[in-house]
């Protein structure tokens, strides 16, 4: 084979390999393809089949738009049908920039007849979305003046804004709601699930530039509103009781003044004050003068100061009140009856401690009834060493001071207290006179109701459900233990607590034609002393069969701080209205 003929071999079997390789391209070229069909195919089919519903959706959306139509919040009402806390109509303000076809009237109509300035306002008009809020909360009036400019892209929907008729009333039991009408503080926080109703909707359609067609029928689903709350609050009750906390925080320029009163029998609370209150329809601003800029850290704390509910949020030391809770206890472990003799020279020694009887002369010889009457340390000294820790553990569990007492507010403290195991001989001595733990004025008002016949009862502010004519729809159920003490007990400290207030410390509790049984308390702030006092009172009516219970607790008061000196009268004079008013008929 000559040299041309191997060339031209050579050149055929390159073009045989390049037929060959083309080939394999074209073949390699066509299942690529034919695999993307397939994928493409497979990709669409469950498109089509298991996600249409959700492009579905999406390709509505595009030309539906949502509006909300905000619920109603349910109505608080006291125990007469009385409404303390309801709504007014509001409006909320929005544009929709592809609806927009003239933005400087838009901007000018928005800028004067809601006093902001054009410069927010157009940042918002000019904003690319679909609905941009310009201002909520406005008054109607505004909202139909500006419904009456019939601007286009403008929308002026209707809202609620919770309403408090009576203003400071309670403000720190009934609490209030934020700018999406949901509860803060209070009964409002505490019942929300209740309160906020279901809101309800409007449903437009609009073209592919989100402009809504008039000619296409709404779609509509009404809101529900909130279940009303009928409340234990007597609105004329926590008048007498704010008016009487009002008098003695001035007179005695005290830092608080709280005054709880309730049913013993039930647990029902009539009135709950922490003066001094705040504004309910003006929550965010301060009841007293500061230097604090709003927004700032300071005033922040400043209004969580003023938001705290003193009768459940915060502890003391109760005094002497709390002797009542060591004298039930004595009683009823029977290391102590009504004729039991004491001894008070003005002191008791116990282990190498010297503690002190408010007086220092001592009492002398007196019966348990008579020690009661004078609020003699020494005395309940005895009492509570001969009950001894496990057992005082025992009744103050008994009676749910070592618990919190489940009422119906958020927030609620509980007792600061020793451990068991470390209670000795002084620790023991000076709890028997309610010193060295905390507990809140609600734990301690609880737990000497069961002057009502033995029972611990739950406090409680709301009664149940109704209808806007105060009707009660559903009843609302709270743990009551029957027979935490005897009727004996209970009996028996009806007796010393009458003779308390009708001869004894607590002679300034007394009501004129009523029976009433009480105990006062000077309790001294820690660090001792630093001539900071809490000055303090129980006292119940009639003292034969207790209706209604009250407390006052009055804290820091500058000049004379004995609780049966400023804070028994006020339960007095407090009673002079509430015992009539509650039909209480006066001792024969």
């Amino acid at each position: 084979m000559n040299l041309g003929e191997t060339v031209h071999l050579t050149k055929l079997k390159g073009e045989y390999r390049s037929r060959i390789y083309n080939k394999k391209k074209l073949v390699i070229y066509f299942f690529a393809i034919f695999i993307i069909f397939i994928l493409l195919g497979i990709r669409i089919g469950y498109v089509m089949i298991f996600r249409s519903r959700h492009y579905a959706g999406l390709a509505q959306e595009l030309h539906e738009r949502e509006r909300q139509i905000k619920a109603a919040r349910g109505k608080l009402v006291d125990r007469n049908g009385v409404v303390i806390a309801s709504n007014e109509t509001v409006c909320t303000v929005s544009v929709i920039y592809n609806q927009i076809k003239e933005p400087e009237k838009v901007i000018q109509v928005l800028s004067d007849t809601l006093g902001m300035s054009q410069d927010d306002i157009r940042k918002k008009v000019e904003k690319i979305s679909v609905r941009e809020k310009i201002k909520s909360n406005i008054s109607k009036e505004t909202g139909d003046l500006i419904r009456s400019y019939d601007l286009d892209g403008v929308k002026v929907d209707e809202d609620y804004k919770r309403y408090y008729p009576y203003g400071t009333l309670a403000s720190k039991v009934l609490g209030f709601t934020g700018s999406d009408n949901q509860g803060i503080i209070g009964l409002e926080v505490e019942y929300e699930d209740y309160l906020k109703g279901t809101d309800g909707e409007i449903l437009t359609q609009t073209d592919a530039r989100g402009i809504e067609l008039d000619q296409v029928v709404e779609g509509r689903k009404e809101a529900i509103a909130g279940q009303n709350l009928l409340l234990s609050l007597d609105v004329n009750i926590q008048q007498y009781a704010q008016q009487a906390a009002e008098k003695v925080m001035e007179e005695k320029s005290a830092g608080y003044v709280s005054i709880i009163v309730m049913n013993p029998q039930n647990g029902e609370i009539y009135a709950m004050v922490n003066n001094p209150e705040f504004d309910l329809n003006h929550p965010y601003e301060l009841n007293s003068e500061t230097d604090a800029a709003r927004g700032t850290e300071e005033y922040q704390n400043l209004l969580n100061k003023m938001w705290r509910n003193q009768c459940i949020n915060d502890t003391y030391e109760p005094g002497s009140t709390f002797k009542i809770v060591t004298a039930t206890a004595g009683l009823e472990e029977g290391v102590v009856s009504l004729d039991s003799m004491f001894s008070c020279p003005g002191y008791r020694m116990v282990e190498d401690r010297r503690i002190k009887c408010h007086k220092t002369t001592g009492h002398g010889s007196e019966t348990f009834v008579q020690a009661t009457m004078n609020s003699c340390n020494p005395v309940f000294i005895d009492v509570g060493l001969r009950i001894g820790p496990e057992r005082f553990y025992y009744y103050l569990q008994k009676l749910g001071l070592m618990e919190k007492t489940g009422v119906d507010l958020p927030g609620e403290a509980g007792t600061i207290i020793h451990k068991l195991e470390n209670v000795g001989q002084v620790e023991m001595a000076t709890m028997s006179f309610g010193q060295s733990f905390q507990i809140t004025p609600l734990q301690l008002l609880r737990a000497v109701s069961v002057i009502n016949g033995g029972m611990l009862i739950t406090p409680h502010f709301a009664v149940g459900t109704c209808d806007d004519e105060g009707n009660l729809l559903e009843a609302f159920e709270y743990p009551m233990v029957e027979q935490t003490v005897s009727s004996q007990t209970s009996e028996n400290m009806k007796y010393i607590l009458t003779q308390v207030v009708s001869e004894g410390g607590g002679k300034n509790g007394q009501v004129e034609g009523y029976n009433v049984g009480g105990k006062t308390a000077t309790s001294e702030k820690l660090p001792r002393g630093n001539g900071k006092y809490i000055s303090s009172y129980i006292g119940f009516a009639p003292a034969d069969d207790p209706q209604v219970i009250a407390i006052c607790l009055i804290n820091e008061p500058v000049g004379i701080y004995y609780g049966g000196t400023i804070a028994a009268p006020v339960i007095s004079s407090l009673y002079e209205d509430v015992l009539p008013y509650l039909e209480i008929k006066k001792a024969q």
